[in-house]
């Protein structure tokens, strides 16, 4: 027969039991709830990637529609790829993809973040990674790229394994004219059948 002191303990150890999962259940809700959660530990400016000049290139393999890819990349002073943003359009489609490919160590469940001239920023998810780079990618919608069309600048920032958002600025002064102009070079692949 139970005691009063078996009674006590039960309900203690329920009590505790029950305090336990309900601390784990709100700890499992922050981390996989928004990246909210996840707050920043400071900011700082990459300043030592120099940007080439926005390029445009086109692609037709075989009778397939032509895809081009207007592209900027920045570097550091070492010569290695720091950034590249990639914005592919396929003739027959009305969508366009916006890409970055962007050094391995960032913190992965936080999107890279896009603004254009201080305007509210985009956010691009990270889609896979290789054993040099990660690429972040998604729709870009007609809007956007008119808005990279008339922009001055664009922001990106994106956030590393310590937590630290890092943000650099790319021109966007020749974008318009690359993206709209003729491609600096289309290759072309016939196949044989």
């Amino acid at each position: 027969m139970p005691t009063s002191t078996h009674c006590v303990w039960g309900v203690l150890a329920a009590a505790f039991i029950n305090a336990s999962f309900s601390e784990a259940s709100a700890r499992d809700e922050r981390l996989s709830g928004t990246n909210a959660a996840v707050a920043k530990r400071g900011e700082r400016e990459a300043k030592d990637i120099v940007y080439g000049d926005w390029q445009k290139l086109c692609f037709r393999a075989g009778g397939a529609p032509m895809l081009c890819r207007t592209s900027i990349t920045g570097k550091f002073p070492t010569g290695q790829t720091a950034v590249r943003i990639d914005l592919i359009e396929r003739e027959d489609s009305r969508t366009a993809r916006l890409q970055m490919f962007l050094p391995v160590g960032m913190y992965l469940q936080h999107p890279v973040k896009l603004t254009v001239d201080g305007a509210s920023p985009r956010q691009f998810p990270y889609s896979w990674c290789l054993t040099n780079a990660c690429i972040a990618a998604d729709v870009a919608d007609a809007t956007f790229v008119k808005t990279m069309e008339t922009g001055k600048s664009l922001t990106l920032e994106v956030v590393d394994s310590n937590l630290l958002a890092l943000t650099t600025t790319l021109p966007l002064a020749q974008f318009a004219a690359a993206h709209k102009g003729a491609p600096a070079k289309t290759m072309e692949q016939d196949i044989d059948e």
